[in-house]
Order: structure tokens, then C-alpha cells, then sequence
């Protein structure tokens, strides 16, 4: 797919894939991308399930299903308040889903839109948004969990079995009794970036120099997602893997 942002002067290419990998007994990783419909532009979202029932398949279709309307449906420039607008009609519609449901009904939700006036990245859970700039790929997000907090503040090492656990204690997602809010950031393309949007499937089994490798590659972006995926069944496959990448003329 190519979507040409008008205004901004930039041209995006944009390619995805996504893996079931070895684990679970199906892809619990819901993948969107989508041209603005009232304006030219991009809409790319990437969400994880928590879980491997029902409820995680519902939680990440329905939030992006909800998010990706709203995105559609917004008149004007894009900023914050609408973009927390959509993740909090998400929260509410997953957690009634979840009420019904009666069983974990929760998932990350990451996204990058862009339109003529800009780009935001909006996230929420532990699926990540790189950026790749001038040959140094950048991690844009952070992981909205305990193994986040403990490796920031020294709890415990980042390889340590502690911090292995407590990659699934999610302070914040779609679904949270809570209703947290994502975060929201403003990002400026330039000519040659290349951006990654991924599920922690990529993020926890492609290390960081195999990862800067193929998103620095020059290849089309349908490729590098594609290896991307297959990194991470080297790896082991031990989760789903989706990943979208950008690049930016």
C-alpha cells in the first residue's frame, strides 16, 4: 500500500505481517491498516490479546475495530483529545465485553496516524513503535509494564527470571478496571525514516541489532515485516508476531 500525505510533503510506504508462531492455536494479534477515508493519510494500528480465549480475541478486535472508526470518522486535524477519546470508548466496550464474557477480556493497542497536518503515535500496553533515523533505530514507546519498571529502576536484571515474569503484569491496557489513559506522542517523518509498529511477539524475541539490520536494509516494507516474522519463529515463535512498517520519501 502507498498513501501519499498531502501537506506534509512526504509519501509513505507501508507493508505488514503477522505470524500465529508455535504456542498458541491461533493469532490473538489483530492488524489494521487503512488510508484516511476523508483525507489522504494513514491509519495503522497493531493490538495483542491477553490470553489465548475469547476474551482476548474479542478485547483486540473490538478496540481496534472502535479506534480505527473514530480515526475515520474525525473531522479536522488530528491531536490528542480525540485520539484519547477513541482509546476510552475502546476501554468501555471491552470492559462490558468482558462483563458478558466473564473471563479476561483485555489487549495493548498501539497506532500511528498521520495526516496532512502530522503524525501521533498512540499507545497503550506493551506492543512497541520503533523508529529507525539516520542508521539509529530508536525505541519511541515504552512498555507499560512491571518488567519495564523493574529494568528502568534496577529491581532486577532485564535477562533475570524476575523480569521474565513480569513481562505479563501490565499496569495499563485496553480493558483495565481502571480505564488508564495511553500515551499519545507527536512524531515529525522525515525523508528516509522508516517506523515499526509491532506486537511484543517481535519486540521480546528479534534482538535490537537484528532488528536495526532489516529495518535499515533498503528492502520494501512488506519484506523487512515478513522478516521480522520470521525472526522471531527463529527465535522460537513462542507468541504471535505481527509487525507494520513505514517508511517515509
Amino acid at each position: 500500500m502507498t498513501i501519499e500525505v498531502q501537506g506534509a510533503g512526504r509519501l509513505l510506504q507501508v507493508g505488514t505481517a503477522t505470524e500465529i508462531g508455535r504456542r498458541y492455536p491461533a493469532n490473538f494479534d489483530v492488524l489494521h491498516t487503512a488510508e484516511l477515508q476523508r483525507r489522504p493519510g494513514l491509519c495503522a494500528v497493531v493490538a495483542d490479546g491477553m490470553g489465548a480465549g475469547e476474551g482476548s480475541r474479542t478485547a483486540g478486535r473490538t478496540a481496534v475495530d472502535i479506534f480505527t472508526t473514530a480515526v475515520q470518522e474525525h473531522r479536522g486535524p488530528f491531536a490528542p483529545p480525540p485520539l484519547f477519546a477513541a482509546v476510552a470508548d475502546a476501554q468501555r466496550q471491552v470492559r462490558a465485553a468482558g462483563k458478558s464474557l466473564r473471563e479476561l477480556t483485555g489487549c495493548t493497542l498501539t497506532a500511528l496516524v498521520a495526516d496532512a497536518t502530522g503524525a501521533w503515535v498512540t499507545q497503550i500496553g506493551d506492543s512497541r513503535v520503533y523508529r529507525l533515523r539516520g542508521g539509529l533505530l530508536e525505541l519511541l514507546t515504552i512498555d507499560h509494564t512491571e518488567a519495564w519498571l523493574g529494568a528502568v529502576h534496577g529491581w532486577f536484571p532485564a535477562d533475570s527470571p524476575q523480569a521474565e515474569a513480569a513481562r505479563y503484569q501490565l499496569h495499563r491496557f485496553i480493558g483495565h478496571p481502571g480505564l488508564p489513559e495511553p500515551d499519545v506522542l507527536s512524531v515529525t517523518m522525515f525523508p528516509g525514516d522508516v517506523y515499526c509498529l509491532c506486537t511484543d511477539g517481535i519486540a521480546e524475541q528479534v534482538p535490537y541489532q537484528r532488528m536495526e539490520a532489516t529495518l535499515s536494509s533498503g528492502a520494501p516494507p512488506d519484506v523487512m515485516a515478513s522478516a521480522l516474522v520470521a525472526a522471531s519463529l527463529e527465535a522460537g515463535g513462542r507468541d504471535n508476531a505481527t509487525a507494520v512498517v513505514v517508511k517515509v520519501f
